[in-house]
């Protein structure tokens, strides 16, 4: 089944998202870029407020900059970035070491739909990686965030239906779990619905369910509702009013 994943700055949005119907809360700060990561203050809270009710993942921003983990226990996924690193032949050897490791919280493999721009390693690169690691997790995502002519490219433009179609076809015999983000809304949503049952494990998203569907504003509990409603409409949701 899949399930929504929303990603929060805060408690009060992470409880946001958690009322609305979220499935998996993801934490990041998108004032530092597509993979913002928060400070470990901010994650140790939300996971605390969360308190097991749901898993919780983080982005921990591009693998260029990297520091260290998160310290924070609970996190069940966390995740770079590979802007940059399309001239770097070390991330492919130093991902598949993380990815080989045990225990949690897991690494998910994110390959960006517009890797030229970001710079990062081409597409089927990173899908070649997580199909040589059966039982991955991979994110796909955009790293421009940026409108231009009043448009914010989402991840249909730069993967058109079609090609996502031929993404979830090749890992469907590796166990993989993919999580589609991208400045998705509504509409884009409703354009990969025909591609149902071969949908991804979660849909990603933050713009779609803050005020004015801008990924700067707060998340809003109602926004969340209509999408969680939108991807699965006719199962009712758990949330902390249960």
């Amino acid at each position: 089944m899949t399930q929504l994943l929303v990603s929060v700055r805060s408690v009060e949005e992470a409880l946001a998202a958690f009322d609305g119907g979220a499935d998996l809360i993801d934490i990041k700060e998108p004032a530092n870029g597509s993979l913002g990561r928060a400070d470990e203050a901010t994650v140790h809270a939300i996971v605390r407020a969360i308190a097991g009710r749901r898993p919780v993942s983080a982005a921990l921003g591009e693998w260029t900059d990297r520091k260290d983990e998160f310290t924070t226990p609970g996190l069940a996924y966390v995740k770079w970035g590979l802007a940059g690193c399309g001239g770097d032949p070390d991330w492919r050897s130093a991902l598949t070491s993380r990815l080989q490791s045990t225990g949690s919280p897991r690494l998910v493999l994110v390959a960006y739909a517009d890797w030229q721009c970001a710079q990062a390693p081409p597409f089927d690169d990173v899908l070649q990686l997580a199909c040589e690691n059966p039982g991955s997790v991979m994110l796909i995502d955009t790293h421009c965030k940026v409108s231009a002519n009043g448009h914010r490219p989402t991840l249909l433009d730069w993967l058109p239906v079609g090609e996502v179609q031929r993404v979830l076809e090749t890992v469907c015999g590796f166990d993989i779990r993919i999580a589609l983000a991208g400045s998705l809304g509504p509409s884009e949503i409703t354009a990969l619905g025909h591609l149902q049952p071969l949908w991804p494990d979660w849909f990603a998203v933050r713009g779609a369910a803050c005020g004015d569907g801008d990924r700067s504003n707060a998340i809003e509990m109602q926004k969340v509702k209509a999408l969680a409603d939108l991807i699965r409409p006719n199962i009712p949701h758990a949330n902390v009013a249960d």
